[in-house]
């Protein structure tokens, strides 16, 4: 099917619906991230954040609306399909390691949908992205730090060499210099082509490294403005603790300058 969108669109969504059983999280959400960028989802709790990337990977149903990778559809996809086909990869919020297993036991498993002797084949080039992990190859998971952990979910990640990479909460229970290793770390894979779309409250830090921000209240968007100058707003706080109508005005507020 033929696209009308700008070139430079990686992710549509268009007027979606998508929740928990009947409780609908996402309401007519519509938003487009460019590809090769750095997308921050920002909102307070509740907003919707986390469920758009879920709803993005095919783990909850559109009840409405449509989502487009690259101008195809993509709503009904599973995120099987959505992995293999069409290069989404999710590292999701919280820790998702075997921790019995070493980290390279870990890598293995990551590569499952490619086969081993491909699996084996891109190891060594993940583990260029993370010479710490080179380091620990061979120890338990559970044996790993917290930024050695994140590395290694983000590096699973980056055997499947995925176009689009989403994200949820990198930094949580990290030192704040292992999360600028995590954000440099994301601001490369951009640079090399890949889509990031990331949720992250650590929003100053992420607002440096990322190239727009969407701000999300009760599932719809409320702001989509570039980061540099959201960072370069006094009161940014409004835009994760003020909720819809602090967002609202913070969008005025730009908007104004701008004039």
């Amino acid at each position: 099917m033929a696209s009308n969108l700008p070139a430079d669109v990686c992710i549509e969504f268009d007027k979606v619906v998508a929740g928990y059983g009947d409780f609908m999280i996402l309401n007519n959400l519509s938003f487009k991230a460019k590809r090769g960028q750095i997308t921050l989802l920002l909102g307070p709790n509740g907003a919707g954040k986390s469920t758009v990337l879920k709803t993005l990977f095919g783990m909850l149903k559109v009840r409405h609306g449509s989502i487009k990778l690259n101008g195809q559809i993509i709503t009904a996809a599973s995120p099987k399909e959505l992995l293999t086909k069409h290069g989404i990869a999710f590292v999701p919020q919280g820790r998702n390691l075997f921790g019995q297993l070493t980290a390279f036991e870990n890598l293995e498993l990551g590569g499952i949908t490619l086969g081993m002797k491909t699996t084996h084949e891109r190891i060594p080039e993940v583990l260029e992205l993370f010479p710490r992990l080179k380091e620990r190859l061979h120890s338990p998971a559970s044996a790993l730090s917290g930024g050695e952990q994140k590395q290694l979910e983000v590096g699973r990640a980056m055997l499947l060499r995925p176009k689009v990479l989403l994200i949820d909460e990198p930094s949580i229970g990290l030192s704040p210099l292992v999360v600028k290793d995590v954000f440099k770390l994301l601001r490369a894979l951009a640079e090399k082509g890949t889509t990031v779309l990331m949720v992250e409250q650590n929003v100053k830090s992420a607002l440096k490294m990322a190239d727009e921000a969407i701000a999300l209240e009760s599932g719809r968007l409320v702001l989509h403005r570039r980061a540099d100058e959201l960072l370069a707003d006094p009161d940014i706080e409004r835009l994760f603790l003020g909720g819809a109508n602090a967002a609202q005005n913070a969008e005025s507020g730009l908007t104004a300058k701008s004039d």
